[in-house]
């Protein structure tokens, strides 16, 4: 069973926890806080966290974050997904899923014809979930990550 997400926009305080699902998820070729400070004040509108369960103080655990950016392009808004990651013990539950959505539905509210994202072609899991939210593979990039691996570039029209 998929577990209930909130989400919400990050905050300069959000920063320490999402450094941590970040080099959980990307290691060694993980973002740092100074780019995340700089997707925060460009992107902050849609720079957004999943929180799962409640802590002893009411709070609530984050346990993913997504960013997307918007811009013009010849008179249309597009926008690309810049990064998603959710935390190893919270994978599988809909964090991603529900942010994806919930990013999707902002995007939409603003006029944004297009969403689109770069995989790794080996991130099979990754890949289906995009799918699943309606991403269409567009072409492939070869040695577009650091290490050589190429990756995938899948768009979602948002406005039909």
């Amino acid at each position: 069973m998929l577990k209930r997400y909130a989400i919400r926009r990050a905050k300069s305080a959000d920063i320490d926890r999402i450094l941590e699902i970040e080099l959980a998820s990307f290691g060694r070729e993980a973002y740092d806080r100074k780019l995340f400070a700089e997707y925060h004040r460009k992107c902050g509108e849609l720079f957004l966290l999943a929180q799962g369960a409640r802590t002893a103080d009411g709070g609530r655990i984050i346990d993913g974050y997504s960013i997307a950016c918007m811009c013009e392009r010849r008179g249309n808004w597009v926008a690309s997904l810049e990064s998603i990651a959710v935390a190893p013990n919270a994978r599988g539950k809909g964090a991603a899923s529900s942010l994806l959505k919930s990013t999707i539905r902002r995007l939409k509210l603003r006029g944004v014809g297009r969403l689109t994202l770069m995989v790794r072609s080996s991130n099979g899991d990754a890949m289906r979930l995009y799918e699943r939210c309606g991403f269409a593979a567009v072409r492939r990039a070869p040695g577009y990550y650091e290490d050589g691996e190429d990756g995938l570039l899948m768009r979602k029209d948002l406005m039909l």
